[in-house]
C-alpha cells in the first residue's frame, strides 16, 4: 500500500558502502533493509489515505504501518466553553491482526489497555505542543492512530503521521491564520549489543539493554523523551549519543512531512 499514489519517501534503504570499513558492513548486514546504525527504515507517507476525514495519512516506517486521520468538530470540552480557545486530543489502537498473535479489542474487553491509555496521551501531548488553540477556535480536532501492521515504533509512527494528518486538516478548515505553530515528528532509537542504534524494529527493541523515544520539533526542541534502561543503566554519554541519532532521524522525517503536506494540499 505505501509504494502506491500519494506515497512520499524520506528516501530508499540506506546500505553501508564498501567503503566504510568491514565493522560498519556487519552492522549494516545485521540490521533490517541493510541499514547503517543511524539509518531509519524505508519511510512513506501517503496523504489523503482517508477521503472522509478532515486530514488523513497513511504512514510507514519498514513493516510498521499507521493510518492516522483528524477530524475536526466545532465545540470543546465544556471547561474549554466560551474561552474562544480549540482543542486536539488523540485516541490510538492496534488492529487485532497487527501483531503476530491475535490481539483482544478493546471494545471485547470493555476497556483500554494501560499501553494504549499512555500512548494516546503521548499523542496528544505532542501535538498540542505546536498547536495555538486561539487560532484553532471553539472547535476539537480528534487524531486518530490505527495500527495496521505493528514491528516496533509505533507510537512514533503514530505522532510523525498525526502531524501530517492535523496540518492537513488544518490547511482544509481554511482559518484566517495557522493554527501550528511548529512541525513535531518522533523515532526511536536504543543501545543493542552496547550500540547505539536508529528506529529500532520489534527484533531490535526487544533485544535492546535501552530503548528510548525521542519527540522532536522541526526546531529540533526536545518535547518528549521516554527512556528505560532494560538491564544495564544508561550513560550520560550514552543518551547524548542517542539524542543525536534521534535528532538526525527527524531532520529526514521532518523532510517526508513536508512533502506529503505539499503532496496532500495540492490534491
Amino acid at each position: 500500500m505505501s509504494g502506491e499514489a500519494g506515497g512520499v519517501s524520506a528516501g530508499a534503504p540506506v546500505t553501508a558502502g564498501d567503503g566504510a570499513g568491514a565493522e560498519l558492513a556487519r552492522d549494516a548486514a545485521a540490521r533490517s533493509y541493510g541499514r547503517p546504525p543511524d539509518g531509519l527504515r524505508p519511510v512513506t507517507i501517503e496523504p489523503g489515505f482517508v477521503r472522509t476525514a478532515t486530514g488523513s495519512a497513511l504512514i510507514s516506517m519498514g513493516e510498521t504501518r499507521v493510518i492516522c486521520t483528524a477530524s475536526a468538530q466545532d465545540g470543546v470540552p465544556r471547561w474549554l466553553a466560551g474561552k474562544g480557545r480549540g482543542w486536539v486530543t488523540a485516541e490510538y489502537g492496534m488492529l487485532p491482526a497487527s501483531t503476530g498473535e491475535r490481539k483482544t479489542r478493546d471494545a471485547t474487553r470493555g476497556r483500554l489497555d494501560g499501553r494504549s491509555v499512555e500512548i494516546q496521551r503521548l499523542i496528544g501531548r505532542s501535538l498540542r505542543g505546536v498547536v495555538d488553540f486561539a487560532a484553532l477556535g471553539e472547535r476539537t480536532v480528534y487524531l486518530d492512530c490505527d495500527v495496521l501492521q505493528a514491528d516496533g515504533g509505533t507510537r512514533c509512527a503514530s505522532i510523525t503521521g498525526a502531524y501530517v494528518a492535523l496540518a492537513l486538516a488544518c490547511a482544509r478548515l481554511a482559518l484566517e491564520g495557522s493554527p501550528l505553530s511548529g512541525s513535531v515528528a518522533a523515532v526511536s532509537c536504543g543501545m543493542v549489543d552496547g550500540a547505539a542504534l536508529l528506529d529500532l524494529d520489534y527484533a531490535e527493541d526487544s533485544a535492546a539493554e535501552v530503548d528510548a523515544n525521542v519527540v522532536m520539533t522541526g526546531e529540533g526542541d526536545l518535547v518528549e523523551v521516554q527512556a528505560t534502561a532494560e538491564r544495564t543503566p544508561l550513560s550520560r554519554a550514552s543518551l547524548d549519543e542517542l539524542l543525536m541519532l534521534a535528532a538526525d532521524g527527524i531532520v529526514e522525517l521532518r523532510a517526508a512531512q513536508e512533502r506529503a503536506i505539499v503532496s496532500g494540499s495540492a490534491s
